[in-house]
C-alpha cells in the first residue's frame, strides 16, 4: 500500500472519530424547538420559506431582502427543510447538526492537507467541533447562516489550497464561484480573502514568489466582497438595522469592540455564563477596560509579528482571529449586541491552530511533556463536549432559553422581553406582564416591549392600563401595524368604536396582504359593519 492510500485510509478513520465525537456532544440540538427569538422571522412565520421550494417562493428569495440581509442560499436551505420536515422543529436542527459536523471534518481536512499535521490538525478539528461556544449556531435555528457559510468557506480555503500547488485560472474560478456561494449564504465571510493571504504566509508558503502578485491575485474575490457588503448595508439600512451613532456613540463601539476582542477570549478558555444575547453596555464601559485591551490586543500582535520566522502559526492563527471577528465586531452596530457566541464560529480556527501548533512547542522540552499534553488534551476535549450538551439543554425551548440569560446577565431587556412572549404564548398573561414591564422599565424607548405589556394587560382585562402603552408604541414607531391593531381593539373594548375603527385602518395601511392580524381586522370590521374601503 503506497503512501497516499495510507493516508486516505487514515484520513477516512479520523474523519469518522470526529463525527462520533461532536455528534455525541451535540446531538441534543436536535430535540430543541423553534425559539422566539427570529426563528419565526426566518422559518415559523415566513408563508414563503413555510411553503417550501415552489416558484413563487423562489421568485421571492431572489428578489427580497430577507431580515435585513441578502442571503438567498440560507433561505433556500430553510425551504428545502420546510419542503422535506415541514414544520418539525427536529428536522431543521438535524439540518443545522448535519452542517457542523461536516464543518468539523472539512476543518480537519483543510489543514490536514495544507500542513501535513494530522494530530494537530485532528485537535483543531475537535476544538471546533466540541466547543460550547459554537453550541448557538447549531441549536438556534436561525443562525443557520453561519454553519452553511461557513461550510462554503472551507470548501473555498480547501479549493484555494489545490490552486495553490499548481496556480491556473481554471482553479481560481473555482475557488472564486465557491466563495460567492459563502456570501450568499451570509456575507460576514467578506473578509476570507485577508485569511488566505494569511495562508500564503503559512503554511502555503507562497510569499517567496511576491506579496504583490498574491494580493493582485485576491482582487476578484475582494470586488466579490466589497459587492457583498454594499447590498448588506442597504438591507440593513432599508430594515432600519442599522443603530444610529446618536443611539450607540462610536466611542462606545469602539471600547466595547476592543473588549470583546478579549471577551471571547476568555469565553474561549473558560466557557461560563453563555447567553444567547448579551446586552450592549453602551457608554458605560470604565476607561480603563478599553484601554488595556487595546494595549493587550497590540502587545499581542507585536510578540506574534516577532515567531513570524520560527512559529509562523502564531502570528496566522492570532491574525485569523483578529481579521475575521472584525465584520462583527460591532463597529457597525446592529441591533444591541454587546457580542454574540454565534460570531466566533470562524474567528476561534485561528485560537484553535494556535494552541494546537502552539501547546506541542510549550511541552516537548519538558520531562514526560508528551505524555502530560497528551492527557491534558482529552481531559480538555472530554470537558468541552460535556459543557455543550448541556449548554444545549438550555436551548430546549424559549422558556428555558430565556430564564438561562436572564441568570448569566444583567439588565437584559430583551431575554426580558423573549421570555414574556413565551409566556403569553402559554396563556400565562400575569407572568409574562412582569416580564415585559422591566423591559419597559430597561428599555423604555422600545416600541415592542410597550406593545407587548399592554398585550399581557390585554389578555387580563386591564384595558384601561393596556391603553398608555398601545399609545407609547405608536408614538415610538408610527409605522407599528399590529400597535396600530392592538390600541383599535382596546380603544373598542373601551367604548371608543370611533377612534378604534381608525385605529384598524391604519393597521390594515401598515400591514402586509399575507399577514394573519390583517385578515383579523378584515374580519373585525366587517364584525362592526364597517366597510373596508373608507
Amino acid at each position: 500500500m503506497d503512501s497516499s492510500q495510507s493516508q486516505h485510509r487514515r484520513d477516512i478513520v479520523i474523519s469518522m472519530a470526529l463525527l462520533a465525537a461532536t455528534a455525541a456532544g451535540f446531538w441534543p440540538a436536535v430535540r430543541c424547538d423553534f425559539v422566539n427569538i427570529d426563528d419565526g422571522a426566518y422559518v415559523t412565520e415566513n408563508v414563503y420559506v413555510r411553503a417550501g421550494l415552489t416558484l413563487e417562493s423562489l421568485r421571492w428569495v431572489l428578489t427580497h431582502f430577507h431580515f435585513g440581509m441578502w442571503i438567498p442560499l440560507t433561505t433556500l436551505s430553510h425551504m428545502a427543510d420546510c419542503q422535506v420536515y415541514g414544520l418539525h422543529a427536529w428536522g431543521h436542527h438535524l439540518t443545522s447538526l448535519l452542517l457542523h459536523l461536516a464543518n468539523t471534518v472539512l476543518v480537519y481536512l483543510v489543514f490536514q492537507r495544507m500542513t501535513g499535521a494530522v494530530g494537530r490538525s485532528a485537535v483543531v478539528a475537535l476544538l471546533f467541533g466540541l466547543h460550547p461556544l459554537h453550541v448557538e449556531p447549531v441549536a438556534w435555528i436561525a443562525s443557520r447562516k453561519d454553519v452553511l457559510s461557513t461550510l462554503f468557506c472551507l470548501v473555498t480555503i480547501r479549493a484555494y489550497a489545490w490552486h495553490a500547488q499548481q496556480p491556473s485560472v481554471g482553479r481560481f474560478f473555482g475557488v472564486t464561484a465557491v466563495y460567492a456561494l459563502a456570501l450568499l449564504a451570509k456575507p460576514s465571510v467578506m473578509t476570507l480573502p485577508l485569511v488566505l493571504l494569511l495562508l500564503d504566509f503559512w503554511p502555503l508558503g507562497r510569499f517567496k514568489s511576491g506579496v504583490a502578485r498574491l494580493v493582485l491575485e485576491k482582487v476578484p474575490l475582494l470586488v466579490l466582497a466589497l459587492g457583498s457588503a454594499a447590498v448588506t448595508m442597504i438591507a440593513e439600512r432599508s430594515l432600519g438595522s442599522v443603530t444610529s451613532l446618536e443611539i450607540v456613540p462610536l466611542s462606545a463601539r469602539v471600547s466595547n469592540a476592543l473588549v470583546a476582542y478579549f471577551s471571547y477570549i476568555l469565553k474561549t478558555v473558560w466557557p461560563a455564563r453563555l447567553a444567547v444575547f448579551y446586552p450592549h453596555p453602551g457608554s458605560d464601559v470604565p476607561l480603563l477596560l478599553p484601554l488595556l485591551a487595546a494595549v493587550g490586543l497590540i502587545a499581542t500582535t507585536i510578540a506574534a509579528l516577532g515567531q513570524r520566522a520560527t512559529r509562523p502559526y502564531l502570528v496566522v492563527g492570532w491574525l485569523w482571529y483578529l481579521i475575521t471577528l472584525l465584520p462583527v465586531i460591532g463597529l457597525v452596530q446592529l441591533g444591541q449586541y454587546a457580542m454574540a457566541d454565534r460570531y466566533s464560529y470562524v474567528p476561534l480556527i485561528g485560537l484553535f491552530v494556535v494552541l494546537a501548533w502552539g501547546a506541542p512547542d510549550l511541552f516537548e522540552k519538558m520531562r514526560h511533556g508528551k505524555a502530560a499534553l497528551s492527557v491534558g488534551t482529552a481531559a480538555a476535549l472530554a470537558g468541552l463536549g460535556a459543557l455543550s450538551w448541556f449548554q444545549i439543554g438550555h436551548w430546549r425551548n424559549s422558556e428555558t432559553l430565556f430564564r438561562h440569560a436572564l441568570r448569566v446577565t444583567t439588565n437584559n431587556a430583551v431575554a426580558h422581553l423573549n421570555l414574556g412572549g413565551a409566556l403569553v404564548s402559554q396563556g400565562r398573561a400575569g407572568e409574562a406582564a412582569d416580564h415585559f414591564a422591566e423591559a419597559v422599565r430597561l428599555a423604555p424607548n422600545d416600541s415592542l416591549a410597550q406593545n407587548s405589556l399592554g398585550v399581557a394587560l390585554a389578555m387580563q382585562g386591564a384595558y384601561e392600563t393596556a391603553l398608555p402603552y398601545f399609545e407609547q408604541a405608536v408614538r415610538l414607531r408610527p409605522g407599528y401595524g399590529n400597535a396600530h391593531a392592538n390600541l383599535g381593539n382596546v380603544l373598542i373594548q373601551l367604548g371608543r368604536e370611533s377612534e378604534g375603527v381608525r385605529e384598524f385602518r391604519r393597521a390594515l395601511e401598515l400591514l402586509p396582504g399575507e399577514d394573519p392580524t390583517r385578515s383579523a381586522l378584515e374580519r373585525a370590521l366587517a364584525d362592526l359593519g364597517e366597510s373596508l374601503i373608507p
